[in-house]
């Protein structure tokens, strides 16, 4: 099960805030530490807390220092690439958060007109009389998106189960005429003739005559 997602919110309650602040503080600081140790950097942490009357320092004063030489004898530039402050933070995540809403109304609007398409196909072609200029535009938009996708899927073979079938027919033309066709049989034999006399024995024995 994963976990509960944090509300990003000042912590009203004195005490729940008092605990908060010691468990984040200290999983910062061991985070910062397992940070130098398996990627082998120069890192430091100053914390400073209502609840200390110092801040708190890591790894120690020296080791502060040194980052903080480093980080100052690097040029304007390279300081500034990837540094945020609290107001460009907060700018950023209203810039992400506006950039998520337009993409959720463009497939909101897509969705819409999509039913609003397939109310007409099932309406026999008929348009509401109640839809707007706007609204015609996108039905006309989704209508000319979707008659592309057909011809695109035409094009690149993609058919429907009718055009396989044909080819069968055509096939099986082709392969009637390519085949020789059966021998004729012979025409049945006449029945033999039979004589005068032959007739006239047989009346005689059957006691016709």
């Amino acid at each position: 099960m994963g976990r509960k997602k944090l509300k990003l919110a000042f912590i009203e309650k004195d005490t729940a805030r008092k605990l908060a602040y010691k468990n984040r503080k200290n999983s910062l600081v061991k985070k910062v530490d397992e940070l130098t140790t398996l990627c082998g950097i120069d890192a430091c942490a100053i914390i400073f807390g209502p609840y200390d009357p110092q801040p708190e320092i890591w790894p120690s004063p020296s080791g502060v220092q040194n980052v903080l030489s480093k980080f100052k004898t690097a040029s304007e530039f390279d300081q500034r690439k990837k540094m945020v402050t609290q107001e460009s933070f907060l700018k950023q995540r209203v810039e992400k958060a506006e950039k998520q809403l337009r993409q959720q109304l463009r497939d909101n609007k897509e969705k819409e007109t999509t039913m609003l398409m397939f109310q007409c196909l099932n309406a026999g072609g008929m348009v509401p009389n109640d839809s707007s200029v706007a609204g015609l535009n996108d039905l006309a938009w989704m209508i000319d998106k979707n008659l592309k996708e057909i011809g695109r899927k035409i094009e690149s073979g993609d058919r429907n189960t009718s055009i396989p079938q044909n080819q069968s027919e055509n096939q099986s033309q082709e392969q009637l005429q390519m085949d020789p066709p059966p021998p004729l049989l012979p025409p049945p034999s006449p029945p033999p003739s039979v004589s005068d006399n032959d007739e006239v024995a047989m009346m005689s024995r059957l006691g016709w005559i």
